[in-house]
């Protein structure tokens, strides 16, 4: 009987907490190279993969991470695809649920796990939860089902025993291990002893899928939330500034905002001159729903797009993307309504 051929995985270092140590004269977290990183995990070499990795030279603080860096990111993924079972991402926290939701769209027809994670500590401190962090990654980027096929054929987060889809997370703490939550969506997965996936709500694998990159996201875009005493001044400068084509608009509750005549005339006339507005709740959980209220029925008539329960990362790469593709502003609102990726639920 032969002996099946161990799963190979490609560990992608961009950056992060995770891969610093600290400089013993200043104090300060510095980047080092990653072939140390690996050394701070012995316990790699025990799992039965072909682990192999990929740094980014020189790494890129996740506060430095941008359009350009997702398009490496895709195009590292895109070729090795066939070459690799899954992809594991090291990264920095800060920005991290954005990427994640990024590749989710830029990665369309992608069937194969792309996992992200980091840390809160460095990968050589004695506290770290990187090593568990990293770890863990490896073992659910290799997971496969007993007929071959990934448990995981999609982009996510894992981080503190949690593995969550990619775009519905969001960064909640700076200070605690368990620094990612899914506010609107289930968790896919919990480490324990043991794995525990929740295969329900893991998006089924496709064996016709094919993987098509994308590269271009356009980002003038803004994002601007209600606040209350919000005036017409500076709102109307933004919504009349001809660079700008699509707007995150953070609004209150399920979705509503001031009555005031001067707000309703601004949205209206940006969404007549092809700006893509998209209305996204400040809150944490639930969904917006601007036809329970008249505060949000008026932004149903300026034409302004519900962004259901998108995370603000998740509508923002989101509208990059469509921007990105080069589609009218009436294909963009259609899309923005449509789930792409498992990031809103309709």
């Amino acid at each position: 009987m032969s002996t099946p051929t161990p799963a190979s995985i490609l560990l992608i270092y961009t950056g992060g907490t995770i891969g610093m140590i600290q400089n013993p004269e200043t104090g300060a977290l510095t980047n080092f190279n990653f072939d140390r990183l690996l050394q701070h995990v012995p316990e790699i070499k025990h799992f039965n993969l072909d682990i192999f990795a990929y740094a980014f030279e020189p790494p890129i603080d996740s506060s430095d991470m941008n359009p350009d860096s997702w398009s490496e990111l895709v195009s590292i993924i895109y070729s090795n695809y066939e070459r690799y079972d899954g992809f594991v991402i090291l990264h920095g926290t800060d920005t991290m649920a954005f990427t994640a939701s990024a590749l989710s769209f830029m990665l369309e027809g992608l069937m194969k796990p792309v996992i992200l994670t980091g840390s809160q500590l460095p990968i050589g401190a004695l506290r770290t939860d990187g090593k568990e962090n990293l770890l863990t990654a490896i073992e659910i980027a290799a997971a496969k089902n007993p007929d071959g096929t990934p448990i995981v054929p999609e982009v996510c987060v894992f981080f503190h025993e949690k593995l969550m889809r990619g775009n519905r997370t969001t960064k909640i703490s700076a200070e605690n291990f368990d620094a990612f939550e899914s506010n609107n969506y289930p968790i896919l997965a919990h480490s324990g002893i043991e794995i525990n996936y929740n295969k329900h709500f893991i998006k089924p694998y496709d064996p016709n899928s094919v993987l098509v990159p994308h590269y271009a996201m356009d980002s003038n875009i803004i994002i601007f939330s209600l606040f209350p005493g919000i005036g017409p001044n500076i709102v109307t400068k933004i919504l009349q500034n001809t660079e700008i084509k699509g707007i995150i608009f953070r609004t209150f509750g399920s979705g509503n905002a001031p009555q005031s005549p001067w707000l309703t005339e601004a949205l209206t006339e940006a969404t007549r001159a092809g700006k893509v507005i998209v209305n996204i709740t400040q809150c944490s959980t639930g969904s917006v729903k601007m036809h329970l209220y008249e505060t949000g029925c008026q932004l149903l008539d300026a034409g302004i797009i519900s962004g259901n329960d998108s995370t603000v990362e998740a509508a923002l790469t989101k509208l990059m993307y469509l921007l990105g593709r080069g589609l009218t502003p009436d294909a963009i609102r259609s899309e923005m309504k449509r789930s792409i990726a498992g990031e809103i639920t309709l």
